[in-house]
């Protein structure tokens, strides 16, 4: 049967017919994709943050590995480093249902829609796909952003214009989201919490528990001389380095130190750990493609033990 190859309407009478394939129990699943590859992207980040780099998008892109048409992290998401000069603009009209923004350094305001932010270090936002215009203050300032643009682009899809969306803007300032780490570390946790993190959602999706439809967030720390043990769940995760001395992450077995606003790449699926073997505690963010996963009851977290 699997040497049957692809078959063909034997006597197409249109073009939608001489368009049909077909496959066999044999030979349908046995497509081969390239591997997802863990990595760390740390140049992305230091030429983002680099003195006199211009204004503009840093990709996190691993397309060619993945044998993607457009740029890519994962599959399904597509992280980027942002950089807007001082009285610079950055005009983006992304091909993604939203994206998820992190503010690494310097301060500013972006317009979607009717609505403007006014953003500072530290700040979360989930905007809407499509059109965003981005105006730094007086310093440069570098951002980080997780989108679904791929998944997208596999479809062949537009977002959808900003006032016809269901995703509206949300914004949490960096002071909210440090005072409720700290009443999450005023806490015991619960017997099997997966770790200390704040979870980010909005009124929109709070059944849900995410920010975002597809996209799951949340910041996650780690106290010093700890680790998280080695577990493993069937989203894709970019991992951002917020904070941390002496601290390494490990993807099926492979040791990847933390740099300063690193990208790290978790592949769907693979073991992992995270590690902190320093004096302060760590503070990561991590974006991962869970809304699908837990929308199709799929996420299947486990620990595997250290």
């Amino acid at each position: 049967m699997a040497a049957m190859g692809v078959q063909t309407v034997a006597q197409p009478a249109t073009d939608a017919q001489a368009r049909a394939r077909y496959f066999n129990s044999a030979n349908a699943f046995n497509v081969k994709l390239p591997a997802v590859p863990a990595r760390l992207f740390d140049t992305p980040a230091r030429d983002a943050m680099a003195a006199g780099s211009p204004t503009g998008l840093y990709d996190c892109d691993q397309s060619a590995a993945l044998g993607s048409t457009v740029p890519a992290t994962t599959p399904l998401m597509l992280a980027r480093y942002a950089r807007v000069n001082a009285g610079d603009t950055l005009s983006l009209d992304l091909r993604a249902s939203g994206a998820l923004w992190y503010v690494i350094a310097g301060s500013g305001t972006v317009a979607v829609g009717d609505e403007t932010i006014a953003w500072m270090p530290g700040d979360v936002m989930a905007l809407p796909g499509g059109a965003s215009t981005w105006r730094a203050g007086d310093a440069p300032a570098v951002l980080w952003s997780v989108s679904d643009e791929p998944l997208l682009a596999q479809f062949g899809l537009q977002a959808h214009p900003t006032h016809a969306t269901a995703m509206q803007p949300v914004h949490c300032p960096g002071a909210d989201i440090a005072a409720q780490l700290l009443k999450i570390h005023a806490t015991e946790p619960d017997p099997g919490t997966s770790g200390m993190a704040l979870v980010f959602s909005s009124d929109a999706l709070i059944a849900s528990r995410n920010i975002h439809p597809t996209l799951t967030l949340s910041l996650n720390t780690l106290p010093p001389q700890s680790l998280q043990s080695s577990h493993r769940h069937n989203a894709a995760a970019l991992t951002l380095v917020v904070a941390g001395e002496k601290c390494f992450s490990t993807v099926d077995g492979q040791a990847h130190d933390w740099t300063p606003w690193a990208t790290l790449v978790t592949p769907a699926g693979a073991p992992h750990s995270h590690h902190n073997a320093g004096p302060a505690r760590a503070d990561f963010l991590i974006v991962q493609d869970g809304g699908l996963h837990y929308h199709s009851r799929t996420m299947d977290f486990t620990f595997l033990g250290t």
